[in-house]
């Protein structure tokens, strides 16, 4: 009798334990990466320029998240682009997450320092390389911070049009997406439980509100949106970019048919976004013990465009070719809870965003812009140098197959990929009917 019921308190025991062992964590980190002195600073392709002044600091921000086996960083880095030869040296001195399974997110501000750096027709570049290695270690640092207080949490997610005067597309007012998305992860441990620890904000936008012009580093509006979330909320914010390319940009337009250049305008963009952003997230349910997966795939781009190959060739920061002429890089997807995820290697057009995510398997789809690598604009074949608005995307884009490729590489792993949990199979013809 007494040998069935130790038996019996060991099975429970077991249970318990399994249960335990499998519950979701979740943890975030934040390391400054403003440099100093200041930094010449770049918002596209060419030479940096001057800078004398700041608005705001420069941000590395970290959310980790585990269950069970799995466990992954999804990190955001105040930068116009991350390129993978950058986000590998972070990798290798991560510890306890697979590689693959980091995602590491330029912002897109172009207010930042050069971190492409892009070779001038003489093969120079004026990049500091040395601030761009000491980034890298702090974005390893953070994730390896958050690695150790992860703890028990529950999540919400949610999905909803973001209004106001937030973006809008230059070329063509409304050929944007105003979807934003919102992962928020709450503590579910003793004193902390019910505590915010982190809010992710996915939406599509150029943060170029002040711009390279003006000699002032900044975050441009992701500052303010990350102070105001975490004046509100407690926990640390992050912004993933979204399908942003050709032009989607902050609506900064006055009514004098001008543009205003300033903080200010940055606050007044950044602070609404994150306001809309909770309000989106307010009424989501809370998902306990959500699931969490990880896969990922290396995809090739042909290098078609001269100007590309001159400064994948010319670069110090030299990315992964796979060919005289072809580029290898990494796509993810990621189910968290009743969200999926994919990543982007560059600045989509919104078209490929919509469609992409009309094909994923969720309500609640999730595209993280500029991740694991910033190779320009991708534009499908029907629009590469199609109308005179699109002479300087297409000439910036590795080529016409781009966003061909892309497609068929992300729907490949959508179709092998498990379904977050939630899925039925109406999902995709109501995302088809959006």
């Amino acid at each position: 009798m007494r040998k069935a019921f130790l038996i019996y308190l060991s099975l429970i025991f077991l249970t318990v334990s399994s249960c335990f062992a499998q519950s979701f964590k979740a943890a975030g980190a934040v390391r400054i990466i403003t440099p100093n002195p200041l930094l010449p600073v770049l918002g596209g392709i060419g030479t940096p320029k001057k800078s004398t002044e700041k608005n705001g600091d420069l941000f590395a921000r970290v959310l980790v998240l585990e269950k069970g086996a799995t466990r992954i960083a999804i990190v955001n880095v105040d930068n116009l682009g991350w390129p993978a030869a950058l986000g590998n040296k972070s990798r290798a001195l991560i510890k306890g997450i697979a590689p693959e399974n980091v995602l590491i997110g330029a912002t897109h501000t172009h207010s930042g320092p050069d971190a492409y750096a892009f070779p001038n027709e003489k093969g120079e570049t004026f990049a500091d390389l040395n601030y761009l290695d000491w980034c890298t270690k702090q974005i390893a640092d953070a994730v390896n911070e958050a690695v150790k207080n992860l703890e028990p949490a529950s999540l919400k997610i949610a999905v909803g049009e973001a209004k106001g005067k937030i973006a809008y597309n230059y070329y063509a007012d409304q050929l944007y997406d105003p979807r934003c998305g919102v992962i928020q992860a709450i503590s579910n441990s003793g004193k902390n439980k019910g505590k915010v620890i982190a809010t992710l904000v996915n939406y599509a936008i150029h943060p170029e509100v002040i711009g390279s012009g003006r000699g002032i580093l900044s975050p441009d509006l992701c500052g303010p949106l990350y102070e105001r979330i975490e004046s509100q909320t407690g926990g640390i914010a992050l912004f993933m970019n979204g399908a942003q390319g050709g032009m989607v940009t902050a609506d900064n337009r006055t009514e004098d048919k001008k543009e205003a250049n300033n903080w200010q305008e940055c606050k007044r963009i950044g602070e609404l976004l994150a306001d809309e952003a909770l309000r989106i997230v307010n009424t989501a349910e809370i998902q306990q013990n959500p699931s969490l997966y990880c896969t990922s795939r290396k995809i090739e781009f042909p290098v078609d465009s001269e100007i590309m190959r001159y400064i994948l060739k010319n670069s110090p920061i030299k990315n992964e070719m796979s060919g005289p002429n072809k580029v290898s890089t990494q796509l993810n997807l990621l189910n968290i809870g009743t969200a999926q995820i994919l990543t982007i290697p560059g600045e989509a057009l919104p078209n490929i965003g919509y469609y992409v995510k009309r094909k994923m398997n969720t309500k609640l789809p999730f595209l993280f812009g500029l991740t694991n690598d910033a190779f320009g604009y991708m534009l499908t074949k029907v629009d590469f140098n199609s109308f005179k608005r699109y002479e300087y995307v297409s000439r910036t884009s590795l080529g016409e197959m781009t966003g061909e490729i892309y497609i068929e590489q992300a729907l490949k792993l959508i179709s092998e990929s498990p379904k977050p949990e939630g899925f039925d199979t109406n999902i995709v013809q109501s995302n088809a009917n959006k």
